[in-house]
Parts: C-alpha cells; structure tokens; sequence
C-alpha cells in the first residue's frame, strides 16, 4: 500500500533532509561565534558533535536551531541558494511529518 506522496521517494528525500542539517552544522560551525552559541544552546561538547551529526534527532535539533534564528536562516539559505522554507521542510522530513496538498 502506498501512501500518497510517494512512499518510493521517501530515501531520497530522508537523504537529502539529512544532508541540508549536515550542511547546516557545517554552516553553524564555519564561524567560532555561531558554534559557541549553537554548542551552548544544546548543551553539547565539541568533543561529541561528530559521533552526535549522526543520529537523526541531533540533525532535528540542527535545523531547529537554524529555524529559530531568522537571520541565521536567511543567512545559511543566502549561502546555499536554497529558499528559507527549505530547512522547515528537511525538518518535517526528519521529524517525520509530511505536509500533503489537499487535492480535489
């Protein structure tokens, strides 16, 4: 049974989801300042931030951080020409949920 949307697509975009907070922590870490604020708000060591890029909940809390900072968003989507609603989408992606247009 597929669900609507696409079910097939669903690694694809579980990959890409995950690859734009990847891309994202990178973003957060290219600037000591960004970092120390990022590290602080999670309560995360450096020491741990490669072994903690891999869990999916790690990479929500990513694109969280990212999302609530609105010039930090517009800033990282500037930089990675990608529209802003972009990183909400990897997030609901990674946080599981799907936003699907009524169709009629």
């Amino acid at each position: 049974m597929t669900k609507r949307g696409g079910r097939a697509n669903r690694p694809d975009r579980d990959a890409a989801a995950e690859a734009l907070a990847v891309t994202a922590l990178a973003f957060i870490a290219g600037e000591p300042e960004r970092l120390g604020r990022f590290l602080a708000m999670s309560g995360i060591g450096p020491d741990s931030i490669r072994a903690a890029a891999r869990e999916p909940q790690f990479l929500l809390g990513v694109l969280d951080y990212l999302a609530a900072n609105e010039p930090l968003l517009i800033a990282f989507a500037a930089e990675n020409v990608i529209p802003p609603n972009a990183v909400m989408d990897a997030r609901d992606t990674i946080a599981g949920r799907r936003w699907e247009r009524e169709t009629p």
